[in-house]
């Protein structure tokens, strides 16, 4: 058996490559919209990509099953389970098969056996891995998903919190405990293979070891070693991260059908006055680091830093109908366009070299950074209002005095409420989210900006008071 594991950093997330060597055929689990990693690695082995799987329905990256699908003419395996409104809506013209409890179905002479695993969404299915071709009738391991993680396990709160749909969230959590009493019984020694590590906003404790075994995860995982039902459902419940706005729509894209990716080159722009043409209708987004934008940015454009957390921050702050000028070196721009495409913002009409905004001298601004040591001065200062833009447990578990608490990914549609009067400083834990919110606050109006440098970090190791 071939078996090869891809990870996402942007997303923190796992999917699959397993192949049966004697008979040349693959599937992928739990694809991610990206399917060209997949495709250059079974063309290396020697293999022919004839099937993708899902565990569920995901709501923090695009699907790549369909992409999968009409490629390689493969036929999709997914989950049957659930109610209505948990239900593949485009797969009809696709081979597949739509799978309930205890189903089993081969990949050359590699078994998956389904376990229906409802907790973290009614339709979450996992998948059990027993490679016959090896000879061996004893299972190897198991496809996870969003159900149990390497020290977590996955939240049920999503389809309350993000997609909307009310008294979720208590149901999942009895759902995942009772799932987890059903995923003891299985043997020690399977390995465990999730669709997320450490940086997953679909749970809150993820360790950053890539695979565990059962066995492990009994002794070690908090979920498996709590006894009584409503325990587990509190501490499930209590401390979740925000959910990014996002995740709604993929939700919604994942079940409807993702639309097959576009790589046609995008639009160079090589004038600065052309960007006129779009403020009306399209966001200007700079991926330059913070340092840089702060110091110097075209007016009206906002600052995602393409690093790591960027595919988060562009999930949480832009619109899906909205259009995107990217401000990005060209050498970038298909590494950007892939990081928002799978997310599913594919509406790139356009790019410009900084240099090229930066150039219209007329159209440029900045703001502001000060040290923790300004900030506590200007704390006394009425005409001032100081932003934190941490989350809510950050918030909870510590804040400055005098601050209010807007969190950046819900920054954007709380801005009327501002008052007009005031002139605006911004904090978070280091410095790095409220630039950012900087440059919308920018974007949007209001210009008399300062961001923190070092942030509540910073604030603590001077040894400043804090509220707890």
């Amino acid at each position: 058996m071939f078996f090869r594991s891809f990870f996402d950093e942007n997303l923190a997330q796992m999917s699959y490559l397993v192949g049966c060597q004697r008979t040349g055929e693959a599937i992928v689990m739990d694809p991610a919209r990206d399917i060209a990693p997949y495709e250059r690695v079974a063309k290396q082995e020697g293999l022919t990509i004839i099937a993708a799987a899902e565990t569920h329905i995901h709501a923090d990256y695009l699907s790549g099953a369909r992409e999968i699908a009409e490629r390689f003419a493969a036929k999709l395996y997914l989950s049957d389970e659930g109610d209505k409104n948990w239900k593949y809506e485009y797969v009809a013209p696709y081979a597949h098969s739509l799978l309930k409890d205890r189903d089993t179905f081969n990949i050359g002479r590699i078994e998956f056996e389904v376990m229906h695993t409802p907790g973290h969404t009614p339709e979450s299915i996992s998948f059990i891995l027993t490679d016959h071709g090896s000879g061996s009738t004893a299972p190897m391991g198991v496809f996870t998903g969003d159900f149990v993680f390497v020290g977590d396990v996955g939240r049920p709160d999503l389809l309350e919190k993000a997609v909307g749909i009310a008294n979720t969230a208590k149901i999942g959590a009895s759902q995942m405990y009772q799932s987890i009493q059903r995923f003891k019984e299985l043997p020690d020694f399977l390995q465990v293979w999730p669709a997320h590590g450490a940086g997953s906003a679909c749970g809150k404790s993820l360790g950053a070891v890539p695979m565990s075994t059962i066995g492990y995860e009994k002794i070690n995982n908090w979920a498996f070693t709590t006894k009584d039902e409503q325990e587990f459902i509190d501490t499930l419940l209590s401390g979740q991260p925000e959910p990014p706005r996002y995740f709604a729509m993929m939700k919604k894209l994942n079940k409807e059908g993702p639309a097959l990716t576009d790589n046609r080159p995008i639009k160079q722009l090589e004038h600065a006055s052309e960007l006129t043409d779009y403020m009306q209708d399209a966001v200007l987004l700079d991926t330059r680091h913070a340092q840089l934008f702060g110091t110097e940015h075209y007016a009206g454009s906002i600052n995602i830093p393409f690093n790591s957390s960027f595919t988060n921050w562009a999930g949480w702050i832009l619109d899906y109908d909205t259009d995107i000028v990217l401000l990005a070196p060209q050498a970038d721009i298909e590494n950007i366009r892939r990081s928002l495409s799978s997310i599913g913002l594919d509406q790139i009409i356009a790019f410009m070299e900084p240099q090229v905004a930066l150039a219209d001298t007329s159209n440029l601004e900045s703001y502001e950074e000060i040290s923790v040591a300004e900030l506590r001065a200007l704390l006394t200062d009425s005409s001032y209002q100081v932003i934190d833009v941490r989350n809510q447990s950050e918030w909870d578990g510590g804040r400055i005095k005098g601050t209010t608490h807007h969190m950046l990914g819900t920054l954007k549609d709380q801005l009327q409420a501002l008052p007009k009067d005031k002139q605006y400083v911004v904090h978070c834990r280091s410095g790095a989210r409220s630039a950012i919110a900087a440059s919308i606050m920018q974007a949007n109006g209001i210009k008399d900006v300062k961001n923190v440098k070092g942030g509540y970090l910073a604030w603590t190791k001077e040894k400043y008071p804090v509220i707890k």
